[in-house]
């Protein structure tokens, strides 16, 4: 992703009288550009933690009852550690987003692979994440909506295009909604839901799943049986996405680590701990990947009789889950314009921004696509296997990014050693070696169709994540590199405003 220039204002032009020693002189008197307005680490990191944190991801590692700490802590430390420190010794040496890394790190058509990939991920992420609004939000009206296929249609469409309007109104917007929204829709109904299920088992209730030592790793019945760490990889991808905002804090090389650690520690706590409330009071059959949530706590507040509740929870679930939409929808897609400029990957019509500066043709055509592919859930009968899908693609093709990103750091600190840098990662060879092995070992092992999803045609099931890899991760960067012309290339100035 790109960081986004501000706009300056346009200089006046001032004219002197007559004077006795020439004609009319034009003098240039530039306006004092406004003050730039920072914005602090804290709400920074709250950004990152509603891109990553939000908490429709628990269902589906909850399957697994206390097992699912393990499947938690380990990519924790083999992905979400590495990845962390890594993007903030980049993005404090090399602003510009995963682009510019990979480019100086590796080569420029790796580095639109690179950004295309962050981009198009999200193209898959957005259906899942919205699905699970859908779910969240049937408990406002009727819960056997969540597995309806058409009315998650609907709001999959609606809420997209909305958010799509919402981002065009400019970045300090949508920067505000998603930190309050953060705060709103994740933090409290996650410490909400911990808290109640505490109180559930304090009463002498019995879990759901099993909570002894036996079962802190998961069962082994085959490599199938623990597929669904793939799920954590996908909730841990994105903590570097707000990288496009470095250049709005105050001091980036010591604030953009600082907001990085914070969010991690916030990451592991909203996950962890409602991933278990869940396992406690639903068991591991009857546990939706898309309403799993509200399923918890439909089932506690009705035993502690609030369930008057619900529907305020439902909301502001929501509310978080489109808080970290909105905190994605403007990095990648700005990425990808300025590359598209700059490198002349991008038509002229692609290249025209809002009186905002806002790519708006780019999220038209995204959006378009996102109707589209949500159009499927109206005609696939199961809603939370379709969203599992929908997952694992995004988390695939996001892991390309990042094995192209360890590899750009290794390569830019032994070529460029004395670069200017923020900060530095400790073990950074160590690091990247790690994270990119365990980003390989995620890729192969989302091939392979989950236990969860019984007797399904297992080489059908990898065609279809390949397919999807392939088509939407894979041959339009291909094309773009193929199809440009030196015409598009638009070095060194401001997208042009749409009149």
């Amino acid at each position: 992703m790109w960081i986004r220039r501000r706009r300056r204002p346009r200089p006046t032009i001032a004219e002197n009288a007559v004077s006795d020693h020439g004609p009319t002189r034009v003098i240039v008197a530039a306006t004092k550009a406004p003050p730039q307005r920072f914005i602090s680490w804290t709400v920074l990191a709250m950004m990152t933690v509603g891109s990553v944190g939000y908490l429709g991801s628990a269902p589906a590692t909850s399957v697994f009852g206390l097992a699912s700490v393990f499947l938690y802590v380990l990519p924790a430390f083999v992905f979400l550690v590495p990845v962390s420190l890594v993007a903030a010794e980049l993005a404090s040496g090399w602003p510009g987003g995963v682009y510019n890394w990979v480019r100086e790190g590796v080569s420029a058509p790796m580095g639109l692979l690179a950004v295309w990939c962050e981009f198009a991920q999200t193209i898959f992420y957005y259906p899942a994440l919205l699905a699970y609004v859908a779910g969240t939000l049937a408990y406002v009206i009727d819960p056997s909506l969540a597995a309806n296929g058409v009315y998650n249609a609907v709001v999959i469409i609606v809420l997209f295009w909305g958010g799509v309007l919402i981002s065009s109104r400019g970045v300090g917007l949508v920067a505000k909604l998603s930190s309050s929204g953060t705060l709103i829709g994740t933090l409290i109904p996650g410490a909400i839901l911990v808290v109640l299920g505490i109180a559930y088992l304090l009463q002498g209730n019995h879990s759901a799943a099993p909570m002894n030592t036996h079962h802190l790793l998961p069962a082994w019945t085959g490599i199938a049986s623990v597929v669904l760490v793939v799920n954590s990889f996908f909730t841990y991808a994105g903590i570097e996405v707000n990288a496009v905002h470095v250049d709005d804090l105050r001091n980036p090389g010591r604030e953009f680590p600082r907001s990085i650690f914070l969010a991690m520690a916030l990451v592991l706590a909203i996950f962890i701990l409602p991933t278990l409330a869940i396992a406690w009071v639903i068991p591991e059959k009857k546990i939706s990947f898309t309403a799993g949530v509200m399923q918890a706590f439909n089932i506690l507040f009705a035993h502690f009789g609030i369930k008057f509740a619900v529907p305020l929870v439902a909301i502001a679930l929501a509310i978080g889950a489109l808080a970290g939409m909105m905190a994605w929808l403007d990095g990648p897609s700005e990425g990808l314009l300025r590359i598209g400029r700059e490198q002349g990957f991008l038509p002229p019509f692609f290249q025209k921004v809002n009186a905002k500066g806002i790519e708006m043709r780019i999220l038209t055509g995204q959006a378009i696509v996102i109707t589209v592919i949500a159009l499927l859930y109206a005609f696939i009968p199961d809603v939370s296997r379709d969203y599992w899908i929908f997952a694992v693609m995004a988390t695939q093709i996001y892991l390309i990014m990042y094995v192209l990103m360890f590899i750009a750091a290794v390569r830019l600190r032994r070529k460029q050693p004395d670069h200017a840098r923020g900060y530095r990662a400790p073990a950074l060879f160590l690091l990247c070696v790690v994270g990119a092995v365990s980003s390989v070992a995620a890729l192969i092992i989302g091939l392979i169709a989950p236990s969860q999803f019984g007797h399904t045609n297992r080489l059908l099931y990898a065609v279809l994540i390949l397919g999807g890899i392939f088509v939407i991760g894979i041959v339009p960067p291909l094309l773009m590199d193929r199809l440009r012309k030196p015409a598009w290339k638009v070095a060194g100035s401001a997208p042009t405003p749409e009149l």
